[in-house]
Parts: structure tokens; sequence; C-alpha cells
């Protein structure tokens, strides 16, 4: 057995865990908390609706998500598509893709905000690849450039991604840059991959004849829904159980039925509902969240489906 097994066997699982718990607790201490953390037990807030992958419940849809994402990838096909409705979890599916490629060592370039002109764009994909250009390098230059980079990526055996969030903002001229770059192959394999997250607009977008060519380059997409009603008091319970919560069921089974209705199923609205809902059982100091919360929370909230719309 080599010196790093040998280490790997003196390593206490519990005590790891243990570790990750205080380092996620110090990270967060400073972080603003709701007032009911330590009436539900908590230590922090259970239903934010920032992507953070440490609450990650891998919903039907979410991972059907990224196993078309991780196949698509492995195929080397350069252009992937996913979209979804606002709050459906596009941006958190691109930091799981992102995590996953970390640990497979790939070369990554995320941009949150891609609405960017063409020479802009190029150099923002530049920086994220760690490449240091010249302030006066027009467009042919940057492509010039990034296919070198690109190139000696591929001699050292690495895939790179380009992953667009908010991709239904790409001007027109942008995404034809896009396609230039995607033509940058050796004889073997393409040279760099491109993934792009949008909401339902961003199929209106390519729908534009301009584009067409980029169009048809789109081998693998999919499309994100809302989870299933069977799916909602474990994405509950796992949220709460990541955020502190020891044991119990802070939600009946009536306020599950009505925070689905609600919701219709939008993690982000799930979560919004869920967190006022929390708010008014400590407000009332109970421990358990009804239907009538959920209800109350409903009326209060943009795009949740009201109450008299139900019956």
């Amino acid at each position: 057995m080599n010196d790093k097994a040998g280490i790997l066997t003196l390593v206490n699982p519990e005590a790891v865990s243990a570790k990750r718990t205080l380092r996620r607790r110090e990270r967060v201490a400073a972080v603003p908390v709701p007032l009911y953390l330590e009436h539900f037990g908590l230590w922090e807030a259970p239903f934010g609706i920032t992507p953070d992958t440490e609450f990650v419940v891998a919903t039907r849809t979410h991972q059907e998500g990224l196993n078309t994402l991780l196949i698509a990838l492995k195929s080397g096909e350069g252009f992937i598509k996913i979209t979804g409705e606002v709050g459906t979890g596009k941006t958190l599916l691109c930091r799981r893709l992102l995590r996953v490629l970390e640990q497979e060592d790939c070369v990554t370039a995320y941009l949150p905000n891609p609405g960017l002109s063409p020479e802009t764009l190029l150099r923002s994909v530049a920086d994220e690849l760690g490449m240091e250009l010249d302030e006066g390098a027009d467009s042919h230059r940057l492509l010039k450039s990034l296919n070198e980079a690109l190139l000696q990526f591929a001699i050292e055996q690495k895939t790179v991604v380009v992953l667009l969030d908010e991709a239904q903002a790409i001007p027109i001229q942008a995404l034809e840059t896009l396609r230039l770059l995607s033509n940058l192959e050796t004889e073997k394999r393409k040279l760099l991959q491109i993934v792009m997250f949008g909401q339902p607009e961003l199929d209106v977008h390519l729908a534009n004849p301009a584009i067409r060519q980029l169009r048809q380059r789109i081998a693998f997409s999919f499309r994100l829904s809302g989870m299933h009603r069977d799916e909602l008091r474990q994405y509950l319970n796992q949220r709460l159980r990541t955020a502190g919560m020891l044991a119990g069921e802070l939600f009946s089974d009536d306020a599950v039925a009505a925070l689905h209705k609600a919701s219709r199923g939008t993690p982000r609205l799930i979560n919004i509902l869920a967190n006022k809902c929390l708010l008014a059982v400590f407000g009332e100091g109970r421990q358990q969240v009804k239907a009538a919360h959920v209800r109350a929370a409903a009326r209060d909230t943009e795009g949740a489906q009201r109450p008299w719309y139900w019956w």
C-alpha cells in the first residue's frame, strides 16, 4: 500500500463531516439570517433563492438535465442547449455541471451575463481561460489567439467547455461569433464545447434565419420543468436537514399539497413560499406549516397561483 493509501485509511469519515459542517457554519455566520432559525432548530436559511449547490436536491428533471449534459459533452458535441421557465433552476444546474467538470479536470469558462458585443464576448472567454491578450487586438487576432490556446489544451488532452447563463440575452452578432468559435477543431475533435442555459425566449432567438447554421449545430437540448408533487416532500425535508434540522416534519400533508399547487412545482416559488410560511408559523409560536399558511403566502407572492383559482 502506498503512502497516500495509508493516509486515506486513517481518515475518520465522521471527523471529516464534522469539519465540513463547522466550516459551513463559519461561512454562513456573517450572513443575515431569518428570525425563525432558532425556533425551528436551524443554523442556516433553508429556502434561499440564491443558487447554492450545498442545497441541491436531485429531482427527476434536474438529474435528467445533468445526465443529458454529461452525455452530450462526452460525445464531443459543439453546442448543447438547456431551457426552462424562470425559477426552474437553470443556474443551479449550470453550477452543478461546473462542479462535475472541475472534478474531471476540464477547463471551463463561465459567463453569467453573456449579453456582450462579439469582441467583448471573445475577450471574456479568453479571460476565463486564463489567456493574456493585447488590448488593441481586433476580432481576427482574438480568434487566432483563442485557436492557439485551444490547440494547446487539446495537446494536453483537456476538454474546454464554455457555459453561458441567461443565453437568451446574447445578441445575434455575438451568437454568430460563438458559431465561429465552434468551428475551431482538429480532424478528430472539437476544440471547444458550448453549453447555453436560457429561458424559452432562447428558442425564439435561435429561430432567427441569420443564425440558422448555429441552430443546426445544436445536437443535444433539454427543457427543464417543475418538480412533481411526489418529489416535493423530499425536497423540503432535504433542504431543512441541510440547514440543520435534526428530525420532524415542518410541513403537514395538506401544506405540501397546497405548496405544490401554488408554486406549480417551480423551485424558486417553492422556496419563496416556504420561507414566508416559516415566518408566519414562527410569528404564531407554532411548529408546523398548514395549508392556510401556504394560501396566505400565495396571496402575497407574485407569480404564485392564488387560492381562489384552486377550487
